[in-house]
């Protein structure tokens, strides 16, 4: 019963803000970047929130911290250090002035008013609804799987059900209303995290030293010891993955940041320059917290069953996290933590929504010339309700585990933008056709080395990020340059400066 009754505060809360939000959305400007005046702790938040969902406690921690144990934890090192901190202090200053240089809302309308081509704007935009599709999906998969054990509910109902909750706060809201929210939510996962892993630990200390030894698991350092151990006699040596694999799930979730247009956007939002640094150091230490206490907690799983749970197809490797938490938190407890898990999945899902949404509105319909027509925000909320239900459909037909759906999606989305987004932000040289190779050869390589070699997933969306930053440059060095005046334009280094040095 506390669970529910807290729920359901917490949907009151949200569809409150929601309603709020919805007069401060006037414009499809306010809806996808809140009139670009979201400050550094708003915005660290709705990163690190957008960063971090179902998919992280669910997904990951169960598979892979089953698998790799406490290794898994250099995950949440390239996560802090490279997707929270390195995205922001390298990528998020410049991104955020050359948007607002060019008048971009979008990622496709940045590359498009960057290199002066309608079509490529089209292609990204295409690549984002489409790529984001599956991600989404697999957001929903997590919260239908945890809401399902913990509430006795049916898997469909659980995800139409936070499929509806989704539309609701989000398509009235827009961007502010989101990053208010996620400010709320962050700040329940930052708890909620301490609390899993503070109990985790003492339920771990004072159970019997594994292997049949004397005595019992006593002091952090013994929690360490007794997690090493049961990990090795549930996954001996020569059945452990290498370290290629893990090497490959910390670059791909890690670099993976930098080419998501779902959090790259979120640079174009924020209120000035000077805001990065601070953004930066609150997203990294918010990434290390949660990251940490989702690893912990996967790894703990040797010390609570003695194989994984088996399903129709297998490990159900999704199930495990939510059947740990089920057996061993108490009531108030677990209702903490399925609220941890639905403020990660409702963050993320807002960005992915909001991405995709804008990614069809602005960029494919064109209606950026009519930002301030009630018509053009209609449609913005329109397409956001039918992002929305497109997910939910998708994740109605059950899949086998969510690593698997993230891979794929993150593969193919970072592989089209990283490379690209990399070099138009830094290089001037870098041209049209180059951007095309870029995004083109990122989606051939995901789908050629997903298809039709036996790399392991992560490995092959690492592979489709590392490809095009090779071929963007060759590219460019071989074809015309874009126009000056754009270049020099995108590349001012302050509003007040564009047009002096555009007319030099």
């Amino acid at each position: 019963m506390f669970a529910i009754a807290l729920f359901l505060v917490f949907l009151c809360l949200m569809f409150g803000i929601g309603i709020w939000g919805l007069k401060k959305t006037q414009s499809v400007d306010d809806y996808v970047l809140g009139g670009r005046g979201i400050g550094p702790w708003m915005s660290a938040l709705s990163f690190g929130t957008a960063y971090f969902s179902a998919v992280l406690f669910i997904g990951f921690a169960g598979k892979v911290g089953w698998n790799f144990g406490l290794s898994s934890l250099w995950i949440t090192v390239g996560n802090a250090f490279i997707g929270s901190l390195g995205a922001w202090l390298i990528l998020g200053a410049r991104a955020r002035r050359m948007s607002h240089n060019l008048g971009a809302l979008t990622v496709p309308a940045f590359l498009s008013e960057r290199f002066g081509s309608q079509g490529l704007r089209v292609l990204a935009a295409c690549v984002v609804f489409i790529f984001l599709l599956p991600y989404s999906a697999s957001v929903y998969k997590g919260l239908g799987e945890m809401f399902g054990l913990v509430f006795g509910m049916d898997y469909r109902y659980a995800v139409i059900g936070m499929a509806i909750v989704t539309a609701f706060y989000l398509v009235l809201g827009g961007y502010f209303a989101v990053s208010l929210i996620d400010f709320v939510l962050g700040l329940v996962m930052l708890v909620g995290s301490a609390l899993l892993i503070g109990v985790l630990v003492m339920k771990v200390s004072g159970m019997p030293i594994v292997g049949g030894g004397e005595g019992e698991v006593n002091g952090l350092g013994g929690v360490y010891r007794a997690l090493q151990d049961a990990y090795v006699s549930h996954v001996p040596k020569n059945a452990q993955p290498s370290w290629l694999s893990l090497i490959g799930l910390v670059f791909m979730t890690s670099f993976g940041t930098w080419g998501l247009p779902q959090m790259s956007q979120k640079f174009f939002a924020v209120k000035d320059e000077g805001m990065f640094v601070k953004g930066g150091i609150a997203t990294a230490m918010f990434a290390a917290v949660v990251g940490s206490a989702a690893f912990i907690t996967g790894s703990m799983l040797h010390m609570f069953f003695d194989k994984p749970i088996m399903g129709e197809n297998g490990p159900a490797w999704d199930s495990m996290i939510p059947q740990l938490l089920h057996n061993e938190l108490p009531e108030w407890l677990l209702a903490v933590i399925l609220l941890l898990m639905f403020s990660a999945s409702m963050s993320t899902l807002a960005a992915l929504v909001m991405t995709s949404a804008s990614a069809v509105v602005v960029d494919v319909v064109g209606v950026m010339k009519k930002a301030e027509a009630k018509g053009g925000l209609g449609l913005m909320r329109l397409m956001s309700a039918v992002f929305v239900a497109a997910s939910c459909i998708i994740a109605l037909n059950k899949f086998s585990y969510i690593v698997k759906l993230v891979s794929y999606s993150w593969g193919a989305t970072a592989g089209a933008f990283m490379g690209v987004l990399i070099y138009a932000l830094f290089w001037k040289k870098t041209t049209k056709l180059g951007a095309y190779a870029g995004m083109l050869s990122g989606l051939a390589c995901a789908g050629y080395v997903f298809m039709f070699t036996s790399l392991t997933l992560p490995v092959g969306a690492s592979v489709a990020m590392i490809v095009p930053v090779f071929v963007v440059p060759i590219v460019s060095l071989m074809t015309p340059a874009v126009e000056k005046t754009r270049v020099m334009k995108a590349f001012a280094k302050s509003g007040e400066e564009v047009e002096e040095e555009v007319a030099v």
